[in-house]
Formats: structure tokens, sequence, C-alpha cells
């Protein structure tokens, strides 16, 4: 299975959606708060060129936020790449 990778906040509610959607697909995320991590914040917009949170990615594929990541498993494409 692809490493996820999901840069999140403390206070965030689509970084819960998304971890909780994850784990009911039993995916195992890497989780990055960029609160609590200094320097992460410019590393996921560096890789995202992006400024909100979350970020997920699926390997190197950058997927984009939680409505991204909702959006694929609606349309069944999210299984397959996490496989």
């Amino acid at each position: 299975m692809n490493t996820v990778t999901l840069y999140t906040t403390d206070t965030c509610p689509y970084c819960r959606n998304a971890k909780a959607l994850l784990a009911s697909k039993g995916v195992t995320i890497e989780e990055i708060n960029i609160q609590r991590e200094a320097g992460k914040f410019e590393e996921m917009l560096s890789r995202s060129q992006r400024r909100s949170v979350p970020q997920i990615f699926i390997g190197d594929t950058h997927i984009g936020g939680f409505d991204d990541l909702a959006k694929l498993d609606r349309q069944g494409a999210l299984m397959s790449m996490l496989a």
C-alpha cells in the first residue's frame, strides 16, 4: 500500500474528516502537524503550492484537500490509488 501523508493542524475539521475517511478504509497515515513541527508549513507549501490544510499525498501524488479525497472515494478511485 502506498504511503499516505497528511499535513494537518490541531483545529482543522477537514483534517479530522480526512483521517476518519482513511481510517475507515484501513489506511495508516503519516500525519505531519504544521503547528507543532517547525519548518513543516514551508515543506507543505513547497510540495503542494497550497497554504490550507489538510494537504494529502498518496505516495508522491498530491491529492489536494479533504474534498478532493472524498471525491476520489465517491468515484471509486481511492482504493486503486492506495494499492
